[in-house]
């Protein structure tokens, strides 16, 4: 039987988005009834040039005129704050100020600044001409029709701000101002896209990942979004006729404010280029007060372009940004920042000469703990050392720079681009090596006289101190028994730190020559162990396939499962890399795998340990994909790869197989990977694969848990079909008999996690909830609509 479930989608879309820390769904907030007041200005009305000069709204909270510009004065619109106005929108922004003139609604219906001498400027653009305008109580000023339609408005051409009620539609961009001062077109914009997401980029740039530095991550949802502002400070995306909602911030509660206080928001690209919310709180002795409610960034270095080329961000003590040049740079011009930064020495480059360098060539120095858009031009393969790296940039005449990341050199030539402190990243530089050795040699001269000055001083107190010192050590000594010497600092040791270093002897005598295999993997065996003299049992996970990518596959895991830390994830103890043999130890399961329980057991867990067992692995997920730093896609969920503790808690293992993201990732490429059906089809499609491969996967198993059967059972017995059609079928014919066990099963309870399930395997990686909302859904703290066929589906 055909369903008609394309039907629902519409009403389906809010449900399976993913929500990003910042943003929950909602539903579009109700409209309101009342229609705000407003001024009328009619045909042949003017406002002189001067400062302030207006037409008011109503309230007077707003106004429509001159408003002073550097040196002389501009047209907009602004909020009455005290002690200075808010300017929330500006005609012809980029033109010279204006000292006299006036602001006319001509008699032909035209809004335009006419000056002395015949010079005419269209402050708007309507379509037809007006018949009247209007300076309304929400801040918009707009152009009328005769017959009272709205054929211009401010609301409709923003500028850098939005106010309540106002909204940015598909394609359209907001653009900083210059400063505070002056309201002309800055360094930033925002662009509500046509592939629905909403980014911040530099001005002047492409829309690029690379100059991208914030974004709603609502790329590819199938539908346009526009963003939008509504009185309760509430900023929200919604798009889809109004059945998809997002928020982006949260609306404000009118009961802190107190008794009479009027309250006005506005969202604006800053002159920074940070998108903010701000609250305007209005007392009744007319006096104002302006706070930020919310901010999309709180560094202001994380601003791609805060800093010119060649140039690196750095907070200083106040958290405000400061612009550096890196060793052997200076700035082009001190006193113009923005021009940037240029090598402080010639040559090294295929344009010059190798006498043209110096005597003394050319060197390599390192800067650690910067991070740079990465514009290789080559890579080198993944086993070159950070020396390799340094001397191949060195010896190549293209090469200015490299960066090393996560074992990988990147060569690079110049200008780089928006550096800033911060990641495990390495930049090397190519200087010149007498350059850098005269500023060292002219450092020693000075310290020379410093020297001997000091040197003279230190000799008189040393037999001071030596005697003090003297005496303490005998005192200490004769104490240490009662002291316990402190931890040592580890905050800059490595991955490896919390983790035991075994030698191989050591877990060959612990296995005993690896006689009792646990299980065998894509990438090892496991061997069951004893170490502390056989009190603690382990798990050894022996890496077999040490070719290639060997090395780096181990080196990825251990630095991966080392900072991971959660109840449902079993937990990595110790690791051993010693010449070519590569062994994980990880503490020990007892109770085998959970495709042992499910499909191999005389009996099956309980219906009601298998509803706990679900939540296990949803939440070990969860924690993987969005509670660490560096997020992991595990790339191989399936029964085999879940594990079960003495306490019956089900945990996660081999991460042998996760693909690590960097923070600012989200998707990647990688090879196929996995077991045949858990696999996502985005595997097979050459796509990226994110976390919704891992909630793919998931899905599956979470069919098994509920049925008790592999997927792949019914179609390799002649049945025709998989586990994922038959629970579609059971669930549009409402009869769960076929999934049941000899049971009693809630069956509310057991259609919720079907339909959690099939969720889960929807073709389209952006229609499969994230684990956040899956948790909810199994929980039934969200109602799942019915969800689409499996693709395989057919009636």
């Amino acid at each position: 039987m055909f369903h008609s479930w394309w039907r629902l989608l519409p009403s389906m879309v809010p449900f399976f988005l993913p929500v990003l820390p910042f943003m929950i769904l909602v539903s579009p907030p109700p409209t309101v009834s009342a229609q705000p007041k407003q001024t009328n200005v009619s045909l042949g009305s003017s406002v002189a040039a001067s400062d302030g000069a207006s037409w008011p709204s109503p309230s007077g909270r707003f106004a429509f005129g001159f408003y002073p510009k550097a040196q002389g004065l501009a047209v907009g619109v602004w909020l009455t704050t005290t002690p200075n106005r808010t300017v929330v929108w500006t005609a012809n922004r980029d033109d010279p100020p204006i000292t006299d003139g006036y602001l006319r609604l001509t008699f032909d219906g035209r809004l335009l600044w006419s000056a002395p001498g015949g010079v005419e400027k269209a402050v708007s653009q309507g379509s037809e001409p007006a018949a009247l305008a209007a300076m309304i109580d929400t801040g918009n000023f707009v152009l009328y029709n005769s017959n009272g339609a709205i054929i211009w408005s401010t609301f409709g051409s923003p500028t850098d701000t939005l106010l309540p009620g106002q909204s940015l539609f598909p394609d359209g961009q907001l653009f900083s101002s210059l400063s505070e001062a002056d309201r002309s077109t800055g360094k930033y914009r925002l662009h509500n896209q046509n592939d629905a997401n909403l980014v911040l980029y530099p001005v002047d740039t492409s829309d690029t990942a690379d100059d991208a530095y914030w974004d709603t991550g609502t790329f590819q949802i199938g539908f346009l979004l526009t963003l939008n502002l509504d009185s309760t400070g509430l900023l929200y995306l919604s798009g889809d006729n109004g059945s998809y909602s997002k928020n982006i911030s949260l609306p404000k509660a009118s009961s802190g404010s107190p008794s009479g206080t009027q309250v006005y928001y506005r969202a604006i690209v800053d002159v920074d280029g940070i998108l903010r919310l701000y609250s305007h709180s209005f007392s009744n002795n007319g006096s104002s007060t302006t706070r930020v409610e919310w901010a999309a960034l709180q560094d202001r270095c994380l601003v791609r372009g805060v800093c010119p080329l060649n140039s690196f961000c750095s907070p200083n003590a106040d958290e405000e940004p400061v612009c550096l040049c890196p060793p052997g740079f200076d700035f082009v011009d001190p006193t113009q920042i923005a021009l940037g930064c240029a090598r402080n020495s010639s040559g090294g480059d295929c344009s010059t000469k190798s006498s043209d360098v110096g005597d003394e060539g050319l060197t390599m120095v390192t800067v650690k703990n910067t991070t740079w858009v990465n514009k290789a031009y080559s890579i080198l393969p993944p086993t070159t050392s950070l020396d390799a790296c340094r001397a191949a940039c060195l010896n190549d005449c293209f090469c200015q720079a490299a960066l090393f990341i996560e074992d990988k050199c990147y060569k690079q030539m110049l200008p780089l681009r928006y550096g800033r402190t911060g990641s495990n990243d390495t930049l090397l530089l190519k200087v010149a090596a007498s350059r850098k050795q005269a500023v060292v040699h002219e450092r020693e001269s000075k310290l020379r006289v410093d020297v001997l000055v000091v040197g003279v001083v230190l000799a008189g107190l040393s037999v001071i101190v030596f005697a003090i010192s003297g005496y303490f050590f005998l005192e200490r000594k004769r104490a240490a028994r009662y002291i316990r010497t402190p931890d040592s600092d580890n905050s800059g040791s490595d991955d490896y730190s919390t983790l035991k270093s075994y030698s191989y002897g050591e877990l060959e005598r612990a296995t005993e020559n690896f006689r009792e295999e646990l299980g065998r993997g894509a990438f090892g065996t496991v061997f069951k162990g004893t170490v502390s003299d056989g009190a603690r049992v382990i798990a050894v996970k022996r890496l077999e396939k040490m070719v290639e990518e060997g090395e780096r596959e181990f080196q990825r895991e251990v630095r991966a499962i080392g900072r991971t830390h959660h109840k449902n994830l079993v937990r990595l103890l110790g690791f051993c890399n010693q010449g070519s043999s590569r062994l994980l130890v990880y503490e020990y399961m007892s109770n085998g795998s959970l495709a042992d329980l499910l499909f191999k057991a005389e009996t099956w867990p309980t219906w009601r340990e298998r509803c706990r067992i679900a939540l296990d692995v949803a939440r070990g997920l969860h924690y993987l994909h969005e509670e660490l730093e560096n997020h992991i896609i595990h790339c191989d969920i399936k029964p085999q790869n879940i594990l079960m503790d003495a306490t019956g808690t089900a945990k996660i293992a081999d991460f042998g197989l996760a693909k690590l993201l960097m923070p600012d990732q989200t998707r990647t490429y990688t090879g196929i990977r996995g077991t045949r059906g858990y696999l996502a089809p985005e595997w097979h499609k050459n796509a990226p694969i994110t976390v919704k491969a891992d909630v793919y996967s998931y899905g599956v198993v979470l069919l098994e848990i509920i049925c008790c059967r592999r997927n792949m059972e019914l179609e390799e017995a002649g049945h025709g079909e998989t586990l994922l059609e038959l629970a579609y079928e059971c669930l549009v014919d409402d009869e769960f008999g076929r999934l049941k066990k000899d049971e009693a099963m809630d069956e509310t309870e057991l259609a919720r996690m079907v339909r959690a399930g099939l969720w889960c395997v929807q073709e389209q990686p952006v229609f499969r909830p994230s684990m956040k909302n899956v948790i909810m859904m199994i929980e039934g703290h969200m109602e799942a609509p019915l969800p689409p066929p499996p693709a395989s589906f057919s009636s």
